[in-house]
C-alpha cells in the first residue's frame, strides 16, 4: 500500500513538472536600439526625410510667391480674376496639405521597410535562445504592464550576446 502511495504521488510529481511552462521576457526596443546596423536605418530614414522636406520647402515657397503675388495684384484684379485666383491658392494650400499627410505616412512605411530585416533577425533569435534555454514563452518588457517580472527569466542578455551586441 504504502510503495503505490509513493508511485502515485512520484507521477503526480512528473507530470506536474512535465506540464508546467517557463515564461520570459525580452526588452526588444533595448536590443533594437544597440544593434549595429541600427545606424543605418536611421541615416536611411534620415536621407529620406531631408529629401520630402527638400521636395515640401520648394511647394510652400511657390505657395507664398504666389500669395505675395495675389495680395500685390488684388487690388487691380477683377472679382471674377480674384475668385479664380483665390481658387488655385485654395487648391495649392490643399495640395501642401496632402503632401504633408502623404510624407509622414511614406516615411512610417520607408522606417517600417527598413527595420523589417532587423526586426526578423531579432525574432530569429530570441526563437533560438528561447528554444536552448527551454522557454514555453517569451513576452516582451516594453509597451505592456506587468504587475512582476521575475529578471531571472529576462533573455534580453542572452540574445544581446547572441548577436554580438555589448551593453
Amino acid at each position: 500500500m504504502k510503495s503505490k502511495i509513493i508511485l502515485l504521488a512520484a507521477i503526480l510529481i512528473s507530470t506536474l513538472s512535465f506540464s508546467q511552462t517557463k515564461v520570459g521576457t525580452v526588452n526588444s526596443d533595448l536590443i533594437i536600439g544597440k544593434m549595429p546596423q541600427m545606424k543605418n536605418v536611421l541615416r536611411r530614414v534620415e536621407t529620406a526625410g531631408k529629401k520630402l522636406d527638400s521636395s515640401f520647402n520648394i511647394k510652400a515657397q511657390e505657395y507664398q510667391a504666389k500669395i505675395k503675388a495675389f495680395q500685390t495684384d488684388e487690388k487691380t484684379l477683377s472679382d471674377a480674376d480674384k475668385q479664380t485666383r483665390v481658387q488655385e491658392l485654395r487648391g495649392l494650400e490643399d495640395d501642401l496639405q496632402k503632401f504633408r499627410v502623404n510624407g509622414t505616412k511614406m516615411m512610417q512605411l520607408q522606417r517600417d521597410e527598413y527595420m523589417r530585416p532587423l526586426l526578423k533577425k531579432l525574432g530569429e533569435t530570441i526563437e533560438e535562445v528561447a528554444k536552448a534555454n527551454g522557454y514555453t514563452q517569451i513576452l516582451t518588457t516594453t509597451g505592456n504592464q506587468f504587475g512582476y517580472i521575475d529578471e531571472r527569466f529576462d533573455i534580453t542578455k542572452l540574445v544581446m550576446d547572441k548577436l554580438g551586441i555589448k551593453e
